[in-house]
């Protein structure tokens, strides 16, 4: 072991004193097999599309040479998504490299012109995202054609494709002379689309692809392939339900289905089952991309997008696409905004009106849904709705429904009735109130009293300035009479009020002769802006603010001896509807 060590030591000993023997200097030479090119270089193949990945910021080459014979050459660079900056240069080197040496076959042949001494011609340059091409006569003393391409912003990819010869590649579909993309129509849910058509169409069979989102446009096919993964990447929402503004939440959109996307009917291939299996998408496609929602519709021109939502501002792109050499070109996008969904009028409520809305019933609920908006006034904000229903002969089975919201929050949500529904509203500036005809459950009445074909519903708005809450109502609405405080010319009602200071008012309607003592049918729509004058018997304050306690009684003279009369209470307030007691019907006494 030792004797090999000391040998060894002594051989490169030796080989340092004596010297190494080096190859002859050549003005080509290279290095050693086992060294890495600096700046590797890719042939660039004739009637062949060439994906090229591009790092950020580096600079990637590409070379060909041309044959003495030929006499036009064309360079197309297709962009993906981000700015490329490209150039196409022709180099020519004094002394070509000698063939002869072992070592030369084993390296690259731009790699040993690019190390020798020569010139460099610029002979076009571009800078940008979209599809261009160089076409013009070879460079007369040129050995060799260098491709440079470049990106600045991002990582990406480029597809490249060399054409020798005269007249077009036909690697890539042609654009009209006016590219756009029109807009024939737009409705709410759905938009029409024009765009001129291709050159190429009338010798290959070119598809046209739609795509549509609501971000914005894309320069390329590859760039809308890629548009939702670098979303993704970037954190940002996936798909319309993220958000809209609407919304219009944004990403990619819904149209068409998945399994009409991107492809037409040349493109699908008959599996060996009969199964019907996508085509290849080409070099431009890395594996695992996700398809946005595109239709790719043969050679129509025209093309109406539907499924859409309404008031959203969506981008069209239309694609001109080749099959079989799996590119496309992409002619300038547009965009349109579609149409706001049809809403029912809004009604302004104002202070203190008493409205009636009446219900057909013989149309569907929705139909007759209503809107109505009542904003308070004061700084406080405070408001009291109230509601009753009216419900006529034909509307048994029916009720009323009202939903009030603010800023899109629900406040209430109730079924309306024969008795009086108070809604206090507080802390907001405006109001949305809804009304809506609901039927009722199985079994159940409408609410009774005044005849009329339909239901209606009796609805008063007000600002309540001071208050903290609703008015309080009575515990009960009946009214009661005493037969032993009866005689031929008075009665003596009584009825519960409440603790709060208010107004009762008492009215009376005799009844013909020959009809009986019972109950007066029930009217509780029937307020006191509807019963004349001569009707209206008194009226009285009361309080009591023990609830329990809150009995107030009235005598009403005046009245004729042995004849039936019907009492009305009503509580008259400041805020509200008025609040009808059930009516009493007493008859006097023939007899004192």
């Amino acid at each position: 072991m030792e004797l090999r060590g000391v040998a060894w030591g002594f051989s490169v000993a030796l080989a340092l004193v004596c010297g190494v023997r080096w190859p002859p200097a050549h003005s080509s030479i290279l290095a050693p097999d086992n060294e890495v090119p600096l700046r590797p270089s890719v042939g660039l193949e004739e009637g062949r599309v060439t994906t090229v990945a591009l790092p950020k910021g580096r600079t990637r080459r590409l070379y060909f040479t041309l044959k003495k014979k030929a006499v036009m050459m064309a360079v197309t660079v297709s962009p993906c998504d981000a700015p490329l900056e490209w150039s196409l240069t022709s180099r020519t080197i004094k002394d070509r490299p000698l063939k002869s040496l072992p070592w030369i076959t084993k390296m690259s042949m731009p790699e040993v012109w690019w190390r020798g001494p020569g010139s460099e011609d610029k002979m076009y340059s571009y800078t940008g995202n979209a599809m261009d091409t160089y076409t013009g006569p070879p460079h007369a003393a040129a050995s060799i054609y260098i491709l440079r391409l470049r990106s600045k912003e991002e990582d990406t990819r480029a597809e490249v494709y060399l054409h020798v010869g005269p007249g077009t590649s036909g690697a890539f579909p042609q654009l009209p002379a006016d590219p756009r993309v029109h807009v024939l129509g737009v409705g709410m849910t759905s938009v029409t689309l024009s765009w001129e058509p291709s050159p190429s169409l009338a010798r290959k069979g070119y598809d046209y692809c739609v795509l549509v989102n609501p971000d914005h446009n894309y320069p390329s096919m590859c760039a809308a392939r890629e548009g939702p993964w670098k979303d993704k990447d970037a954190g940002k929402p996936q798909g319309r339900g993220a958000g809209r503004k609407g919304g219009s939440g944004k990403g990619t959109g819904s149209w068409p289905p998945s399994e009409d996307r991107w492809r037409g009917p040349q493109q699908r291939r008959k599996a060996p089952g009969g199964e019907t299996r996508p085509a290849s998408r080409g070099p431009a496609l890395r594996d695992g991309d996700a398809d946005p929602p595109c239709a790719c519709r043969g050679a129509e021109n025209v093309c109406t997008v539907s499924e859409l939502l309404p008031e959203i501002q969506y981008y069209f792109d239309v694609f001109a696409v080749d099959a079989a050499n799996g590119t496309s070109a992409a002619y300038t996008g547009t965009f349109a905004r579609t149409h706001e969904e049809a809403r029912p009028a809004v009604a302004a409520l104002r202070e203190g009106e008493l409205r009636w809305v009446a219900f057909r019933g013989d149309a569907p609920a929705h139909a007759e849904a209503q809107l109505f908006s009542f904003r308070p006034r004061g700084w406080q904000r405070n408001g009291l709705l109230t509601l009753q229903s009216c419900g006529g002969g034909s509307s048994e089975g029916q009720r009323a429904k009202v939903t009030v919201s603010t800023k899109g929050r629900v406040l209430s949500s109730q079924a309306l009735g024969a008795d009086l529904v108070q809604i206090w509203l507080h802390g907001s500036s405006s109001y949305l109130v809804h009304l809506e005809r609901d039927a009722a459950p199985p079994g159940a009445a409408g609410g009774g009293g005044g005849g009329g074909g339909g239901l209606r519903v009796k609805m008063q708005t007000s600002s309540a300035y001071h208050r903290m809450g609703a008015p309080s109502l009575p515990s009960t609405l009946q009214i009661k009479s005493f037969k032993r405080l009866r005689s031929c010319s008075s009665v003596t009602l009584a009825w519960m009020g409440t603790e709060e200071r208010s107004l009762y008012c008492i009215y009376r309607r005799m009844l013909p002769e020959g009809d009986g003592d019972g109950t007066a049918p029930a009217a509780p729509c029937l307020g006191p802006e509807s019963r004349p004058g001569t009707e209206q018997v008194l009226c009285k304050y009361f309080q009591e603010l023990n609830p329990r306690r809150a009995v107030t009684t009235a005598v009403i003279g005046g009245l004729e001896p042995g004849r039936a009369y019907v009492f009305d209470v009503y509580l008259m307030r400041r805020w509200g509807i008025a609040v009808k007691y059930v009516s009493k019907t007493v008859r006097t006494r023939k007899e004192c």
